[in-house]
């Protein structure tokens, strides 16, 4: 990914090319370890934010646009719909309100796996977090002001 131009650093556009991939392996990491550790849907969203804002201050609006070309409204929507809908699938059995529950399924090459319902709650936080950095990304770009 090549994002240089007359206005961009070599020193910058290099240092964010190797460092995007390790963070957002860690983004995802705290995303997925976040219901058993710290970390966490916000926690990992923010990781994944500041690769977005590291790769708008190396290469501009444009090198975003073409990294995640969907819209911020879409990721906060989504996540929206994600998270309030797991809080309300509790309900369905009579459970409160984001009342946790977790399948343990045996995994031939990993093992036992615990899939906790917190886990698709912290994705719709994830989602949300990215949609709101992308947002002020491409405001700071006038792309949100123009429309």
């Amino acid at each position: 990914m090549c994002i240089r131009d007359s206005r961009t650093s070599f020193v910058l556009e290099t240092g964010v090319i190797t460092v995007s991939a390790p963070l957002l392996a860690f983004s995802l990491y705290l995303l997925f370890a976040g219901h058993n550790q710290p970390g966490g849907g916000f926690a990992g969203g923010l990781v994944a934010g500041i690769t977005i804002l590291l790769a708008w201050s190396a290469g501009g609006l444009e090198v975003v646009r073409r990294v995640l070309p969907i819209r911020s409204t879409v990721l906060m929507g989504a996540g929206l719909i994600v998270a309030v809908t797991v809080g309300l699938a509790a309900a369905i059995p009579g459970l409160a309100f984001l009342e946790s529950g977790y399948v343990e399924l045996s995994v031939p090459v990993v093992g036992k796996v615990k899939l906790v319902s917190a886990l698709v709650f912290d994705i719709g936080v994830y989602l949300v977090i990215v949609g709101i950095t992308l947002a002020l990304v491409r405001s700071f770009g006038g792309e949100e002001s123009r429309r």
